[in-house]
Order: structure tokens, then sequence, then C-alpha cells
């Protein structure tokens, strides 16, 4: 690479680096609804048609903005993960850390959090490209439930017999080393902890639950037990 074109591919990661920074500067303060290309483009000193090269429309933008995110996440998420595994900790206590990694992370990126898990963004649908990063924090749940599955065992849950073709359907999608009723449990879990997440984030739980890192960690056990999860011997 000569020396130019390398000067230009650093200048390239800075500026889209700064777009990104102020982008999200405008979610924090104005929503993702009201995210502007021209209004970014003005905040930066440039011209609407040079920022265009790096972006060639708001939902580009939105779309890069909302991989970072789910990345940052997941990146957390499995950082946890490893920290909790390096110290012994079993499937359980695994789960836990995740959960609450990624508590921690949403109370630390609330508008972030906002973008991939809040209200949807009028005119905006996500695409393909952005299933990889916002599937991170789920395979992570899948992957220490499965250890579980095939090392120290799972408690299985109860399955409706109504609900059998549609777990079986899941797990087949999802899963398929999994029993359905696990597979079935995982998804409710996966899509109660974003529930519990943000009801903190958003303010469902003013005036109602206190002390609020104590209750979460309660009720990620609870989830953990409901996948089957045992806890490791204290």
């Amino acid at each position: 690479m000569s020396t130019a074109h390398g000067a230009r591919a650093r200048a390239r990661i800075e500026v889209t680096a700064a777009i990104k920074d102020e982008a999200r500067r405008q979610l924090a303060a104005e929503g993702a609804a009201r995210l502007s290309l021209r209004a970014v483009a003005r905040e930066l000193g440039m011209v609407s048609s040079a920022l265009y090269r790096y972006f060639p429309s708001r939902d580009d933008l939105l779309t890069a903005l909302i991989i970072d995110a789910y990345d940052s996440l997941g990146e957390s998420a499995e950082s946890a993960h490893e920290g909790a595994r390096d110290a012994a900790a079993g499937p359980f206590e695994q789960w836990i850390a995740v959960c609450e990694a990624v508590r921690r992370w949403a109370l630390d990126h609330p508008h972030e959090y906002a973008l991939i898990y809040g209200s949807p963004v009028p005119g905006y649908t996500a695409p393909d490209v952005t299933v990889p990063a916002a599937a991170r924090v789920g395979l992570l749940l899948i992957g220490i439930t499965r250890d579980a599955h095939h090392g120290p065992g799972l408690a299985r849950p109860s399955l409706p017999a109504g609900l059998r073709p549609e777990a079986e359907r899941m797990a087949a999608d999802l899963a398929p080393d999994l029993p359905p009723e696990v597979v079935t449990a995982l998804v409710a879990a996966w899509a109660q902890l974003y529930g519990l997440v943000g009801f903190e984030l958003f303010g469902q739980f003013n005036r109602v639950v206190e002390d609020r890192e104590t209750f979460f960690r309660h009720a990620a056990e609870q989830l953990a037990r409901g996948v089957g999860l045992v806890p490791g011997p204290v």
C-alpha cells in the first residue's frame, strides 16, 4: 500500500468515526426518527454531498449505528462470559454474568439501546446485514445452554402438547441439538431479558422496584432455571 493510499484510508476511517459520533450525539438529543444527514454534515462543517460519499442515505447511517450498537453489546456480553468461564463458573453462573452484562451495557448506553430495542424508526427497515451482530447475545445464551445440555445436564422444562409443533420448528431453526422444550424456554427468556432491561431503562420500574440490581439478578436466575440450568455448588 502506498503512503498516499494509506493516508487516504486513515482519513476515511477518521471521518467515518466522526460522522458516527455526531450521529450518536443527535440520537441522544433528538431521537432516531429525527436523524438527518444534512444536520450531521452541518455540525461537522461538511457539505452534504461530501457526507453522502460515506453514507449514501440516512438509512445507511442508521444501519451502521445499529450494527455498531449490537456489536458493542455483544462484545460486552462475550467478555463477561469469558470472565465467568475463566473463573470456572458453571453454565448457570455464566448465564447470570451475561444477563448482568447486558443490563450494564444498556445503562451505560441508553440511547444506543433505545435504537436497537426501542420503538421502530418510522420509514426504516433493518436489512439482513444487521442480523449477525443482533444475534450475538442470543447465540451466546444458546451456547451456554448447549454446554449444560452436553455437560452437567438440564432440568427440562415442561411443554404443552399444543405448543410442540411450533417448539420443534423453532428447535430445527435455532438449535437442532437441543430439546424443543428447552429452545422454547430460551426464546421466552431472550425476550424477557430485554423486557426487564427495557422496563428499567425506560422508566416503567419507577416507584415499583427500588433495589433494581438485586431484583434483576433474581429475575435472571429465574430465567436460567426456566431454560433448565441448575446452580452449581456454592
